[in-house]
């Protein structure tokens, strides 16, 4: 039972599973658009709004917050310039989980996350 359990664990062990978070996080942001599972999209989902809550709010904590999350730091920079005026009118939903065809492979539940 996962009663109260609030992390997806994604069957990783929690370094693997943050080192992944933090890398689709970051691809999600540098091309707007990725194709994974479902539970790792949902997971993501959480993660990539948490970052761009911090690019709205702008301030100098916010920008070393992000940087010690994403990889790459250029791409902080950007977010940090362009969030304020893509996403001032939204309070908040930054992402949207589409769902896709099952992979054939596996039968695992596909889903497109971008951010809106």
């Amino acid at each position: 039972m996962r009663h109260k359990r609030r992390v997806t664990k994604l069957g990783l062990p929690a370094d693997q599973r943050r080192a992944l978070l933090r890398s689709l996080t970051t691809q999600l942001i540098r091309h707007g658009q990725i194709k994974t599972t479902k539970a790792r999209a949902l997971a993501v989902s959480k993660e990539t709004d948490k970052v761009i809550t911090l690019a709205m709010d702008g301030s100098l904590a916010s920008r070393r917050k992000a940087l010690s999350y994403l990889f790459d730091e250029q791409l902080v920079h950007s977010l940090f310039e362009q969030a304020q005026d893509r996403y001032r009118d939204r309070p908040g939903g930054y992402t949207r989980v589409l769902r896709t065809v099952r992979r054939k492979g596996d039968n695992a539940e596909m889903a497109i996350i971008e951010l809106v």
